[in-house]
């Protein structure tokens, strides 16, 4: 009788001991390097379990095989098989298995990233959206000109595009409400549309960051004085209507057409922004640099020569035609 209590005694101790040397081994290699040789971005579906997860981690190189067998169950003993959520996270090279579990724990999933230019068109913003990678959903509807807020979105896989376009009309409503408040007063300038139109002719007439708020004062002076802007941009988006490229320089037949949007042919604005202006042109027309000057044309450096009077004003224009044949 003593022989088989000393034998259940051994054996018990030996399956404790068996147990240990396992939960040690097991955390062991649970801590240990991963097989990833570099960086990799890991996709974890919607809805998938703690084995799911597991096994999509093997097939990515991020658990072997046997740290993809302990893995659920460490995630329970760990209580974390409930927290791990899906999404597209970036694994490091040599990540342990406690590493990836801490990052699909943790929620942050991989940004991507659409960058929207200063003085694009809607339509071209739209397509932009459309053209995305690992999105959701189409764009149909063109949103009205000017509504869009240039700038970089962050977006996560699996982002809807329409909520894209939301968003970056959220950024330009706010972004204007807060620029509209700040304004200087006694601009011509009566409502906030006016301003995003105005800013859209800015943003289409300079890129300089530096000449914004100059450019702006020269239209702010010539609406003051009831003087026609007589914008080159607003002349191509009549012929265009932002939809392409005009593909061609402006003729003297061009600066006739009778559209509203042509600010040679129309006193004042047009009816509607000609692009989706960025926050330093909207800044830029909300406090505009006071000047005198009333006409501005290329210099040929890639800015423009400003002047006060017509005559001064052919002077810079004769000057520029001298450097455009130069340039040919």
């Amino acid at each position: 009788m003593m022989r088989f209590f000393n034998f259940l005694m051994a054996l018990g101790f030996a399956v404790v001991l068996l147990c240990a040397v396992s939960v040690g081994y097991s955390l062991w290699v649970f801590k240990a390097p991963g097989p990833l040789k570099s960086d990799s971005v890991v996709l974890i579906a919607p809805g998938s379990s703690s084995f799911d997860i597991a096994k999509t981690l093997e097939r990515a190189g991020a658990l072997s095989h046997e740290t993809a067998l302990l893995f659920p169950h460490l995630a329970r003993l760990k209580g974390a098989a409930s927290s791990l959520k899906a999404g597209e996270y970036k694994v490091a090279a040599q990540s342990s298995a406690a590493e990836v579990m801490h990052i699909l724990q943790s929620g942050k999933t991989v940004q991507r990233q659409i960058t929207i230019a200063e003085g694009l068109t809607s339509v071209e913003v739209t397509a932009l959206v459309n053209n995305a990678s690992f999105m959701t959903g189409q764009i149909i509807d063109i949103p009205a000109e000017g509504s869009l807020l240039p700038e970089s979105y962050a977006y996560v896989r699996g982002g809807n595009r329409k909520d894209m376009i939301q968003r970056m009309q959220k950024q330009m409503q706010a972004t204007v409400d807060t620029l509209w408040q700040a304004r200087v007063e006694g601009l011509p300038i009566k409502t906030k549309e006016d301003a995003v139109i105005l800013a859209s002719i800015v943003e289409k007439e300079t890129g300089i960051k530096g000449e914004r708020a100059k450019v702006a004062g020269v239209f702010i002076n010539r609406l003051r004085i009831g003087m026609p802007l007589q914008s080159d941009p607003t002349v191509i988006y009549a012929m265009t209507r932002g939809k392409k490229k005009l593909g061609r320089k402006l003729y003297t037949k061009d600066l006739k057409r009778a559209d509203p949007y042509n600010t040679y042919h129309i006193n004042g604005l047009p009816p509607t922004p000609i692009a989706n202006p960025g926050r330093a042109s909207l800044e830029a027309v909300l406090n505009p640099e006071s000047h005198k000057y009333l006409y501005f044309v290329a210099d040929g450096t890639g800015g423009h020569a400003f002047a006060k009077t017509l005559d001064g004003h052919n002077k810079n224009v004769a000057h520029w035609r001298k450097i455009s044949k130069k340039v040919k």
